[in-house]
Parts: structure tokens; sequence; C-alpha cells
């Protein structure tokens, strides 16, 4: 086994069930890499270190004792601080939250502790989810672990960074726009936004009612699709979640892209596309045929319109969910986030219905151009190089807000779409920062986009890649 900081999830799980590693061994290398390395990365807000080891104890002895142990038991992980622990302050990266503790416990985090996985605390991200770049005005900038200069990407910074660097095997992440799979893609580690309403979202802050879903940021495919067996299915507390059944997703992991086609749609995904960015991109799709994938390419000018409905829906929910805080306290937001919701404001309700009315229509046209003759639509997660913090701090200089928007062209459709979509590592630039291959589906093929994802880290070795700072 590798160091014990670095096993994948899958990995840790497996040995601590073999009875060939500890749980407690596994939460103090975790603990150990925080306490040395958070002072620069800054992705930790609440660390129970005490409660950690004390439920590792009650693992190791549980094992001893021969009693059942669930597929995720021993792993030690952190989550973004927007899931609900009974009894726990949970910030949601705000002042405004500072100091909520709410009256029940996420939904995924009850599922996460039956399975066995052993919660260390919180961790940093944008203030209320609503950043795609990281930055943070409240608890400090969470700061990437391959350069500190820049981006982790937003807004599960906080989870992006600590699995990349070593803190927890796998964090939740929430994404509305893109929020899991831009950190996936800044910090070169895997993340899997699910269908909507494939995990439940009780206990959970939310930004956008339409948008927002629960998934995970592992190191591997393998890894996402454990973790999502255990937290995917219906929810009795949250009726919006889908009662269809949750399939073995790990199963599904045989590396046969035999007879897989893969559509890359240009309108939207391909525009615009920085070179390094291109050239890991173009090698991904290589390596996807060499496995037996089909390629095809597309132009498809419904995207325009997508794109324009993805924008009213989130601006006029995120309204909706702040608008007494933004008339009782708006000075506590930074000036990025209160202008987001500002717009929102301004936006007639005729035209939030349109874009809500348009979202069935618009996802069967996309199905039915890009999915009936495909099985995937691939792309790169990023059209542009991971960014410098400070050439996107639209805080300090509102000409940077041009450039904290573009990160999220590519993975913004895909939530009004509501369609399973995986990002995982490809590559690098040529500044050193990571960049991200992304792969979606038809609605509740989680199975195959982790399988295509688990198929192409079988010939590479880009999610296996460490930064210089652990």
């Amino acid at each position: 086994m590798p160091a014990l900081a670095y096993p994948t999830l899958t990995a840790a799980a497996d040995a601590f069930a073999a009875g060939e590693v500890s749980a407690a061994a596994l939460t103090e290398s975790c603990l150990a890499r925080i306490a040395a390395q958070d002072g620069a990365i800054n992705a930790v807000i609440r660390l129970d270190a005490e409660a950690a080891r004390s439920r590792a104890t009650a693992l190791d002895a549980a094992r001893a004792r021969g009693e059942p142990l669930g597929p995720l038991a021993g792993v030690p992980m952190l989550h973004k601080d927007m899931y609900y622990r009974e009894g726990h302050v949970s910030t949601c990266g705000s002042s405004i939250r500072g100091m909520f503790v709410p009256p029940v416990t996420a939904t995924v985090l009850s599922r996460l502790d039956a399975a066995g996985a052993i919660d260390c605390g919180t961790l940093n991200m944008s203030e209320f989810a609503q950043n795609g770049t990281g930055h943070n005005a409240h608890f400090g900038d969470c700061r990437n672990p391959w350069n500190t200069d820049y981006c982790t990407g937003g807004s599960s910074s906080g989870p992006g960074a600590a699995v990349a660097a070593g803190f927890a095997y796998a964090s939740l992440g929430s994404d509305t726009g893109g929020s899991i799979r831009l950190p996936a893609t800044m910090c070169g580690v895997t993340g899997l936004k699910p269908t909507q309403t494939r995990v439940p979202r009780t206990g959970v802050m939310p930004l956008s009612f339409s948008c927002d879903n629960v998934g995970p940021l592992t190191r591997t495919a393998r890894d996402a699709a454990r973790f999502m067996k255990v937290i995917a299915g219906a929810d009795g507390l949250d009726p919006t979640c889908a009662r269809e059944a949750v399939p073995d997703y790990e199963a599904a992991l045989t590396g046969d892209l035999r007879g897989r086609r893969i559509v890359v749609v240009e309108t939207t995904f391909m525009e615009d596309i920085d070179a390094p960015v291109m050239a890991a991109f173009e090698a991904a799709l290589l390596v996807l045929a060499a496995r037996g994938a089909t390629i095809t390419r597309m132009a498809l000018p419904l995207m325009r319109a997508i794109n324009a409905g993805m924008a009213v829906l989130s601006r006029v929910e995120s309204a909706t969910i702040h608008a007494n805080w933004m008339r009782e306290r708006p000075g506590d937001y930074a000036p990025h986030l209160s202008a987001r919701i500002y717009g929102g404001f301004a936006i007639p309700g005729a035209i939030y219905n349109e874009a809500l009315a348009m979202r069935g229509p618009l996802l069967r046209a996309f199905v039915g151009a890009c999915l009936t003759d495909a099985d995937l639509v691939a792309s790169p997660t990023m059209p542009i190089r991971v960014p410098t913090r400070a050439e996107t701090d639209s805080d300090a200089d509102p000409a940077n807000w041009p450039r904290m928007l573009a990160v999220s062209t590519n993975t913004r459709p895909f939530n009004y779409l509501g369609l399973p979509v995986v990002s995982v590592p490809c590559g690098f630039d040529d500044r050193g920062l990571p960049v991200g291959l992304q792969l979606a589906a038809r609605p509740f093929a989680e199975a195959r986009v982790l399988a295509a994802a688990d198929a192409f880290q079988r010939d590479t070795d880009w999610h296996l890649r460490r930064p210089d700072v652990v």
C-alpha cells in the first residue's frame, strides 16, 4: 500500500476491511498533513480532530470484534462547509452564517456515517457557493496546492484542494454551475456532478432550487463510483429527490469502450480554447479512441438558448433565497456576490417562467441531437488555463469580471440540462497547472460517464500525480 495519505479512497477502504491498516493510522496521516500544509493552502474551516480520532478508534474496535463494516469504513473525509451537521456551526463560507448551528444533519452526511466514513470537519468554499474561482473575502481564499498563486476553482474550493493535497480521501462538493467540476479541474482530481435529483439535498444550503447538485470530489473515477453508491437514492425528507433505483456503479467499470460513441459539440464548448487546454483535450480523445470509442464532432446552435436559460434560473433563484439578507445585511456580502444577486432582482417573472418552461424542451432537443446517435459528450472542463487568483479577483478590479466568468463557460450548460457529467485530469498546461476532461451522458447515466472516466484513467496517470506542496 502507498504512503497512507495517498492511496485512493477504494484502496484505503479495502485495506481497512482486510485488516491491513487501522482507521487510526489513516486518520493520523490526514491530520498530520493538514497540520503541516493547511497554513499554505487554507482549505480547512473547522477541524474536528478529536471527534475523528474517537470515530477511528471505535471503527478499529468494531473491526476487531468482527462486526459488519460499511463500504467506506475507516476512510477520513472533510466536506464543504454547507453540509449541515446538527449541533455544529455551518458557515456556508459567509459572515452572515458565521454562527449558524443547524438543527438537522444532511442526509448525505448521515449516509456516509452509516457507511463507516470518518468526518474530520469542514472545508473552505466560495461565499454562499457563488463563485467559480474560489475567492472568499471572509475566510480568505483557498489556494491551489499546485501553485498557491492560482485559483482552486469554486465554489467547492476546499474540497478540491483538500483531496489534491491529501487532507482527505474524498469530499462532498456541490455543483450549481460547475462548482464540483471546476475545483476538480484546477486541482487535478476527479469530480462528479450527478443527474439533477439523483442525490438528496436535505440539510444542504441551497443556491438555486433548479440547478443545485450534490456530488463527490475524489482521486479516481472508481472512488467516485463507490461514493455515489452510498449517497445516491430517494430520501423521504427531500420530495425533489428521484426514486430511480441506484445501480452498482463500481461494477460498471469494465474498462471497455468498444462501441461507445463520443460526440464533441463545437458550439460553446470548443470556442476560445487556450492552446495548452486544446492540446490536452485532443490527446485525451486519442486515449478514449484507443480504448474503442468512436469520436465525432458537431455544431449545435441551441447552446445559446441553453446558456441563456441557465443564467436566468441561477440568478433569479439565488436572489429569491437571499432576498431577506440582501435587505437586512447587504454590507455583509462581497461586492462580486451582491452584484450577481442584485441582477436577479431585475429579471422579470415572465422571463424566469420562460426559462423554466423551456428547460424540458431544450433537454429533449440536446439529447436528441447529441445523445441519440452517441453515448457521451466530451469537452474540456474549462476553456482557459487555470487563472491566477489576482487576475480573477473582480472585487479588487472589476475588469477581471470576464475572466472570472469564463472559467465556467463549459460547465454551466449541464446544470440547466440536469445531465450527469464528470471531470477528470487529462494533462497539464504550460505553467504546470492541471487540465480537465469533461464527459456527460443521458439522465441517470452516471455509470456510463464513470465507466468512460475509469477507462481513461486506466491508460493515463494524470490523476496519480501530486503537487509539490505534498
